[in-house]
């Protein structure tokens, strides 16, 4: 099996291509290396197991790569839904444009099978929780969301016109080592500028699913090898949630921190575009034999110690 990761030196991607290679298959990654991390594939790199092309899916010179592919995995995206809110062009950039470059490579190349990391943002705020998959109307609330909401329509429409098999995973919060944003990384930035006071965004009540990063890619793997339709849209996320003040909590914990005091912004957002509450039902993929041995709170812990080891 010969597989494309993008943004596979990546937080998600670096630890799919560790599975991958793991399983036997060949992988190549397209990586700018601007969030990435060639460190994170170094080892794979070394031992031939895995290739990478430095290159930007908005430049050319990677396309042809594409053309002996049997799968390809698309995550390279601009993860930042605070950021989008203020420059949403890079946004629109380099996930909506970046996604159809992927999909006329593949058309060109008569690439099989595509891998999308989507996101519960394409559900906005739902008013049932957990939001299954069937939930509608879909109304994001940021930019983010809404750029993911555009790349998953324009998957559908190259897997229906083109022949192509494609698998759209939507995300809760995924959490881990090698992660470089989120909730957990900016506490344990705060915290170390700043042991004494923790600054909150919002009112510390936003509640919302997490997942451990391992879990996450066994979680797609599993769902690939199970479901063969033109179009797959699954649900990724653990069984119940947490709040803010407590990750708060458990990261004071961690850091052997004591009387740290915690500073809330105020109001039920933290920014704008956030979302005070979200859950995903994964009934589908339970349906299908998987369901998560972690929950929110494991999962945030052990994100945390890789967090504050430097992981």
């Amino acid at each position: 099996m010969f597989d494309v990761v993008t943004g596979g030196a990546g937080f998600i991607g670096s630890h799919l291509v560790d599975a991958l290679v793991e399983q036997g298959d060949e992988v190549l990654v397209i990586d700018s290396l601007v969030a990435g991390k060639k460190e994170t594939i170094a080892g794979h790199l070394g031992s031939g197991q895995a290739r990478l092309v430095q290159c930007d899916l908005l430049a050319d010179g990677w396309q042809e790569a594409l053309g002996s592919a049997d799968r390809v995995y698309h995550l390279a995206a601009d993860p930042d839904v605070r950021q989008s809110a203020m420059t949403p062009d890079p946004t629109f950039r380099n996930n909506i444009v970046a996604t159809y470059r992927v999909l006329e490579a593949m058309r060109v190349g008569r690439v099989p099978e595509l891998v999308f990391t989507s996101t519960s943002t394409v559900y906005g705020n739902a008013a049932v929780i957990p939001t299954p998959e069937n939930y509608a109307p879909l109304e994001p609330v940021s930019v983010y969301g809404a750029s993911k909401l555009a790349c998953e329509a324009l998957i559908s429409a190259y897997s229906h016109s083109f022949a192509m098999k494609s698998w759209q995973f939507r995300f809760a919060n995924i959490i881990g080592s090698r992660s470089g944003h989120g909730v957990i990384t900016d506490f344990v930035r705060k915290l170390r500028a700043d042991p004494k006071e923790l600054e909150i965004l919002g009112d510390g009540k936003q509640t919302k699913s997490y997942l451990e990063v391992h879990e996450c890619i066994r979680a797609m793997q599993f769902a690939i090898a199970h479901t063969k339709e033109p179009v797959n849209i699954f649900n990724i996320g653990s069984e119940d949630w947490i709040d803010v003040t407590t990750i708060a909590d458990i990261v004071t914990e961690e850091m052997q921190l004591k009387d740290v005091q915690y500073r809330f912004t105020g109001g039920a957002l933290g920014w704008v575009g956030d979302v005070p509450k979200m859950q995903l039902s994964i009934d589908r993929l339970k349906a299908l034999g998987w369901k998560p041995q972690k929950g929110s709170r494991e999962s945030v812990r052990l994100a945390v110690q890789a967090a504050v080891q430097g992981q």
